[in-house]
């Protein structure tokens, strides 16, 4: 199955992106404060702080998404609630930091938010099919009531002793 390793890099992956972006933001905000320069009026510690504070928060944000296809690695269970929740919007942050990114950046950038994209909805590929379904049963997967799975009380020869229906009554 290829479920849990997508799980397992995307999980290596958004955690590397989590620290990543929070030491370019630390960076961007270390740089900022030693020029002490304003840009349209506005402090330079003010944009400096708020540089390293957001840095921190889109790091947080990211290592919890790691977190949560984390846990979709480690249980092999579909993401649910506020883990899908966070993981679909991460697939969106990655898709529009894609777009912003080719212009500002260049196209290595944009090739990375668009691997990542595909790996987070890739989790929801193979995670869509739902596990335990009547369709899916095997022969082994019999019903309590004697009949085969989806087979009903007639139950078809799918493995086992057939299940014979009684003789209807003679009306004579």
């Amino acid at each position: 199955m290829v479920r849990r390793p997508v799980a397992w890099v995307t999980a290596i992956v958004l955690f590397a992106e989590a620290i990543g972006i929070a030491l370019v933001n630390w960076f961007m905000g270390i740089v900022v404060d030693r020029q002490d320069m304003s840009l349209a009026g506005l402090d330079s510690d003010v944009m400096s702080t708020s540089s390293k504070v957001a840095g921190l928060l889109f790091g947080l944000y990211f290592a919890l998404c790691g977190v949560v296809a984390l846990r979709v690695a480690l249980r092999d269970r579909a993401p649910a609630g506020v883990g899908r929740i966070l993981l679909f919007s991460a697939a969106v942050v990655h898709a529009l930091l894609g777009a912003f990114t080719v212009g500002l950046v260049g196209w290595g950038a944009f090739a990375f938010m668009m691997v990542v994209l595909g790996l987070i909805v890739l989790i929801f590929m193979t995670y869509d099919r739902r596990e335990g379904t009547a369709s899916d049963a095997g022969p082994d997967d019999a019903k309590p009531d004697g009949g085969a799975a989806g087979g009903g009380a007639a139950g078809g020869g799918s493995g086992g002793t057939p299940v014979i229906p009684p003789p209807a009554p003679s009306t004579t």
